[in-house]
């Protein structure tokens, strides 16, 4: 049996972890033979010494084989899954997942709920009435079979230990580990039984990689690590200063997916839609305008609502979106100054809607799908004073905090401003 202090001692001079001494730590943490403080001192340790290509690639092995995963290869099609690193107004999962499927893609997503500042696929999901997404991943191939998609949750006997390492990593101050992170990502990804994997990074101001360079590095590992495990993976690094879309909040963002699905929406969401499903439609040997011509001819969304219908939700619902639920109170935030607008900070819209009830602060938080932010003016937008810069969409909480964090979430130019780009690059793996 492995000595954690050794393991220690060995990763904080730099050595390499074994594959047998990593999966009898995992092992013995998970039996409780392995006390918190010491696996907190080797992630802190691998925080300060990183890991190479195949230390990681037997980490994140462990990870998966340290509960179930599904064995999807018997199944015809090819399986694909995006995963972002996390946004606000990151709603893009829930028009991709349907678009793939509807290209015969199977699409296994296994998705979060949110935490901080960025909101979770599972909690806008679950403001369809009745959306089951607690569904046992032996279920997901039911629902792969039926309408060639599932979006559910991260069950407990998937890669448990990923959920006890990333518990300590929150407050021992290593979450921007950059090969926890992608070992995290990855393990779920694997156990999932995905096949070809599109990566979402984030840059900007509300993501967690705050620079380019961070957010290359993070894709360029997570791509070796998938391909080291037998899985095709590629990146597009894309801008995170300011939200995506005009909605943040869960029903609020799933009216927006539906809109983006029916041939509207703004067309930033569409956009990334589009360049996320054409990368991987290229992957799998499909043609790439196959995802416009599916989205513009409404099979996207027939897939939208046969997954809402598999998934148990109220599909009236979902075909008549001033059915989902709906704040009490919608107050406009008005604009202080007339100019144009230089800067709207992702963060702080974040964090606003945290406070209105629409996110959670711990996991623990129930989350209020009613409320939100509804932008008007993003970057590059001209305003005049005492006009809307958004809505508030409030059930009365927090308003106050939350108005003070948005007006500072706005600057202002008096000479025209250029709209960001959207997409940086693409980051390819060796299997181009």
């Amino acid at each position: 049996m492995v000595r954690a202090v050794e393991t220690i001692i060995k990763k904080r001079e730099g050595g390499s972890l074994e594959r047998e001494e990593i999966r009898e730590l995992f092992r013995s943490f998970l039996d409780g033979d392995v006390p918190e403080y010491q696996m907190s001192a080797l992630l802190m340790a691998i925080y300060f010494k990183g890991m190479k290509t195949e230390e990681l690639v037997n980490w994140t092995r462990e990870m998966v084989d340290s509960g179930q995963s599904l064995d999807l290869s018997h199944l015809p099609l090819p399986k694909v899954d995006k995963h972002s690193t996390g946004g606000v107004g990151d709603k893009i999962s829930l028009p991709l997942a349907p678009l793939l499927a509807s290209c015969d893609l199977m699409v296994p997503m296994m998705s979060g709920r949110g935490l901080g500042h960025t909101g979770g696929t599972l909690d806008k999901l679950e403001s369809i009435k009745g959306f089951q997404t607690r569904i046992p991943p032996q279920e997901l191939e039911r629902l792969l079979r039926s309408v060639n998609v599932g979006m559910i949750g991260q069950t407990e006997d998937v890669a448990p230990i990923d959920r006890e390492l990333y518990s300590l990593r929150d407050v021992t101050g290593t979450v921007p580990s950059i090969p926890l992170i992608a070992s995290s990502i990855m393990s779920k990804k694997i156990a999932e039984g995905t096949e070809h994997l599109i990566l979402d990074v984030k840059v900007g101001r509300g993501a967690f990689m705050r620079s380019l360079e961070d957010g290359r590095t993070l894709a360029e590992t997570c791509i070796a690590l998938g391909e080291g495990m037998g899985r095709s993976v590629r990146a597009i690094l894309t801008q995170m200063d300011q939200p995506l879309g005009f909605m943040v909040g869960n029903a609020l963002e799933v009216r927006e997916s539906i809109d983006i699905l029916s041939g509207a929406g703004p067309q930033d969401c569409v956009n990334l839609t589009l360049k996320l499903a054409e990368e991987l439609l290229e992957m799998v040997g499909l043609p790439r305008d196959l995802a416009r011509e599916r989205l513009e001819s409404g099979a996207a969304l027939e897939y939208f609502y046969k997954m809402v219908k598999s998934q148990h939700g109220d599909l009236g619902m979902v075909k008549d979106t001033s059915l989902l639920p709906t704040a009490p109170h919608r107050v406009p935030l008005l604009a202080p100054q007339s100019g144009y607008v230089s800067v709207l900070d992702a963060r702080q819209v974040g964090d606003a809607a945290v406070l209105l009830g629409a996110g959670r602060q711990v996991k623990e938080e129930r989350v209020d799908p009613r409320v939100g932010i509804e932008l008007v003016a993003k970057v590059g937008d001209q305003v005049e004073s005492g006009e809307p810069l958004l809505w508030i969409h409030h059930a009365d909480r927090g308003l106050e905090e939350a108005k003070h964090k948005l007006l500072s979430a706005f600057e202002y130019s008096a000479t025209p401003c250029d709209e960001p780009e959207l997409i940086y690059e693409t980051v390819y793996g060796s299997q181009r």
